[in-house]
């Protein structure tokens, strides 16, 4: 499994969420829901509220705002492609830390700081994944570090920025 599922982007020079073009294409479809090329505003709130964000229509404007650089409305593939690699919008300098922290959150449903195999499940199938509860089991046991059966915050850091740096290479 790869980290095409996670949709929270970030907004500086590196992404630390999508590392090939395959998986920008993957979730850029997940998000065009009536399959016309294009994002809307509508669509957008749509993919955030079935992960769980309550995001609110002001967040969902400056979303829109930062990725649609043509100003048409809309977010093609090519505007969410340079947002997925830190190309539009560059306002952040905190190297994505709040960003990696909110996606963490989306994960992390009962808030207890920790995402668990079965949260991860959760969200992914919430996702149109089709995975199973063990691929999510050996998905959190790939990062894991500390062996506690969870994915804290800072293993998952770990995970996001090694799937970066290596080519589409990592677990969640």
């Amino acid at each position: 499994m790869t980290t095409e599922t996670t949709t929270t982007t970030t907004t500086t020079n590196q992404s630390v969420y999508f590392t090939s073009s395959d998986e920008i294409q993957k979730v850029f479809s997940r998000f065009d829901g009536d399959g016309d090329g294009k994002i809307s505003a509508d669509e957008l709130v749509h993919v955030m509220k079935a992960i769980g964000s309550e995001t609110s229509d002001e967040e969902v404007n400056q979303m829109m705002t930062t990725i649609d650089t043509d100003r048409d409305g809309f977010i093609n593939l090519d505007e969410f492609a340079g947002f997925c690699k830190g190309t539009a919008g560059d306002d952040g300098d905190d190297g994505g830390i709040k960003e990696l922290h909110e996606a963490f959150e989306l994960y992390d449903l009962n808030k207890n700081g920790l995402i668990s195999s079965t949260e991860l499940h959760q969200i992914l199938t919430r996702l149109g994944e089709n995975c199973t509860a063990e691929d999510c089991v050996k998905m959190v046991k790939s990062v894991d570090a500390d062996g506690d059966g969870y994915v804290n915050f800072e293993e998952f850091k770990k995970m996001m920025s090694n799937s970066s740096s290596s080519n589409g290479g990592g677990a969640p």
